[in-house]
């Protein structure tokens, strides 16, 4: 970008600008009405004394009625402010166009006064950036050396507010998607009359729904002596809380976490498979927005996660026999759950050593010696109890199969003869501390929320958030959260015209979703979505059954011999994509769109009301289910598809809808998320 040139400054991309203001809104209105009364005093003080301790601004810059108008030059905003929505402090869009427009204004300069501006100064540019009253004002290179008004702080609110509030109903859409499943007219509302923090800290204050282990005892399975050996109710009790819960941000990260510290189906063992995975998920959900640290004692002694990968039963070494402590936990909790295969920097990229190759995080004898730690415990199942409580309990010590021996790993040495309790918690500990957990894990939930391959500016913020929350803690992972949501990266809308930015969408998100924006109910009562897995019928994904430890796919997948290979990206949803899933997935929402599905039934009033304008209808699609990213051909092409339908009686207008939902959830731009 040329500091010279006016034209090139107003066809420039917009960068994303970084966030600066605190997360507190309280805070950050006392630090506006801070700057407001400093403004106003340095103006008051320049004014008497004829200037500060930088001389006056030029008199072109004083001559506001002989401004020139230019809403190019620093691209204002197409979205509008409306009445109750937030307008920018002249320090806010400082900070701002500084960021954005980093060629034109390099460096933090300070505000200062001079009646009537707060304005800042760049020297190495030249240029100058001011407010007086509401008006915005550029003098400099930038502008030609003319005195020009840009726009008003109210026309860059869009931009600089961007991480702080929704301007439009597509933005609320974009960010619910994110962080829910569903986008509903009521929900968009509320994210554009709260803000995004305010919506935020709602959420996070929201009590858990009703569990899925509340769930199964409502529905009797506790009491049904064959549920402990027919997996009866597994799908039902997740499905359900899918579908129906309240605290849908709280479920959304469950979910993300669900796909990271895996338990699936066919890999536990033993009775009461339905209340194992319900308990899991309550748990997940539970610890969702506590610290990392906490979350990931409950899942090493969760049942579920003991039968799954062999804690359970867990035994000390034995010489006499040869046995040694079993290595599989040890050896997940360190490459999928925590910190890796290689060294991290704080913004994710492996580090190397002189060699130029990956620094590996741990060894094979690191594997050995952690397994000690995980050796005596046990299921917590008291002799003589029938029942499935035993499964959401923790896992209780043995202390005669736990080992004693020294374990080293990680830079902890846990000596000789200490109990298990306090050799689990030395374990915990400097796995979470470990300075991998924040970027492995940040950009995992980055990957799951919001974009498969996010900057490693964006790794780095999220990482900060999870080294210290702002109140000096460690592992928040409401905070992360916070972070994952409210970057810039995530908010900013260059990230819908970047071909590297966005997701595919998971088919059960898409089902879920689905579900929730059309009110669907149970027939039944019993939410018998069933398991979904099959690629070849059905969405060729389900939750809680993922194959592997691995979950359905890797995050770091790349499809070889792939346009996105060429480029260096990752599209980890594209692992359990091809042929036959690409149809099935299209059947089983056929079906399930068109009402014909068994027990899962869609409520398209809404949408009826307005099936008779194919346009309406499809703009309404557009909104819920896509965010407004339906690109304009492919809008028009479902529009006119719609179109072609008659719409005279009501069975056809209910063709109609179902032909317009269908169209939209097929097509390219509804599957890839941004």
């Amino acid at each position: 970008m040329s500091v010279s040139s006016p034209t090139a400054a107003a066809t420039a991309p917009l960068p994303v600008p970084i966030d600066r203001r605190p997360r507190d809104a309280a805070t950050q209105a006392s630090r506006d009405g801070r700057a407001a009364t400093a403004a106003l005093a340095a103006a008051a003080l320049l004014a008497a004394c004829g200037g500060g301790a930088s001389s006056a601004p030029p008199d072109a810059f004083l001559a506001l009625e002989s401004a020139r108008t230019d809403r190019r030059i620093l691209q204002v905003s197409a979205a509008t402010t409306s009445v109750g929505t937030p307008v920018p402090t002249p320090t806010q869009l400082f900070d701002w166009a500084e960021q954005a427009y980093e060629a034109l204004f390099p460096d933090a300069a300070a505000d200062q006064a001079f009646d009537p501006y707060v304005y800042r100064y760049y020297p190495t540019t030249g240029n100058y950036l001011g407010v007086a009253g509401t008006d915005v004002y550029l003098l400099g290179p930038a502008s030609g050396h003319v005195l020009t008004r840009v726009g008003t702080l109210a026309d860059f609110a869009p931009q600089v507010l961007a991480t702080q509030w929704a301007f439009t109903d597509a933005q609320a859409a974009r960010f619910l998607l994110q962080a829910t499943f569903a986008a509903t007219e009521t929900d968009i509302a509320n994210v554009r009359a709260m803000g995004y923090p305010a919506w935020l800290d709602q959420e996070l204050a929201r009590a858990p729904s009703a569990g899925n282990w509340d769930w199964l005892v409502s529905k009797g399975y506790d009491q049904n002596p064959d549920a402990a050996n027919v997996a009866m109710g597994v799908d039902s009790q997740i499905w359900q809380r899918l579908f129906t819960a309240t605290d849908g941000l709280r479920q959304r990260v469950a979910l993300a976490l669900s796909e990271i510290f895996v338990v699936g189906f066919d890999g536990i063992t033993g009775p009461y498979k339905q209340f194992k995975l319900a308990g899991y998920w309550d748990l997940l959900a539970n610890g969702a927005y506590g610290t990392l640290r906490s979350l990931l004692e409950q899942v090493t002694l969760n049942p579920a996660m003991g039968g799954y990968l062999n804690t359970a039963g867990n035994q000390k070494e034995d010489a006499t026999t040869g046995r040694l402590p079993d290595e599989n936990y040890a050896r997940e909790v360190m490459q999928l759950f925590t910190i890796g295969l290689y060294e991290l920097n704080a913004d994710g990229s492996v580090r190397t050593g002189s060699d130029g190759l990956p620094l590996e995080t741990y060894t094979q004898d690191t594997v050995s010696q952690l397994a000690r730690v995980f050796t005596g415990w046990n299921l917590n199942r008291p002799r003589g109890e029938s029942g499935p409580e035993f499964v959401r309990r923790p896992m209780t010590l043995n202390a005669s199969l736990h080992s004693t021996l020294a374990a080293s790993f990680l830079g902890t040495t846990v000596p000789v003869g200490t109990d298990g309790t306090t050799a689990l918690r030395m374990a915990l500990d400097a796995l979470a501390g470990h300075p991998n957990v924040g970027p492995f894990i940040g950009r995992q939930l980055i990957q799951h929320l919001v974009s498969s391959n996010p900057s490693a500016d964006y790794v780095a913020r999220v990482a900060a958030a999870f080294a210290d929350n702002g109140h000096g803690v460690r592992g928040d992972l409401a905070a992360v959260v916070r972070a994952v949501l409210l970057d810039p990266e995530a908010r900013g809308d260059a990230g819908l015209t970047d071909a590297r930015f966005g997701k595919l969408r998971e088919p059960m998100l898409r089902f879920v979703q689905w579900a929730r924006t059309f009110r669907a109910g149970s027939t039944s009562g019993d939410w018998n979505a069933g398991n979904t897995s099959d690629p070849g019928t059905r969405l060729g994904q389900s939750p809680q059954r993922s194959p592997s430890v691995f979950n359905y796919f890797r995050p770091g997948y790349v499809p070889p011999n792939s346009a996105l290979a060429a480029q260096g990206l990752v599209a980890p949803g594209l692992q359990i994509t091809n042929e036959s899933s690409v149809a099935g997935y299209l059947n089983f929402m056929l079906t399930a769109i068109g009402g014909s599905h068994a027990d899962i039934k869609p409520d398209y009033s809404a949408e009826l009301a307005v099936a008779a304008d194919a346009a309406a209808l499809v703009d309404r699609l557009n909104l819920l289910l896509c965010a407004g990213q339906l690109g304009s051909d492919a809008r028009q092409q479902i529009v006119d598809a719609v179109a072609a339908m008659p719409a005279t009686k009501d069975t056809e207008k209910i063709n109609r809808v179902y032909a317009a939902v269908m169209l939209v959830m097929a097509s390219p731009d509804y599957l890839v998320q941004r």
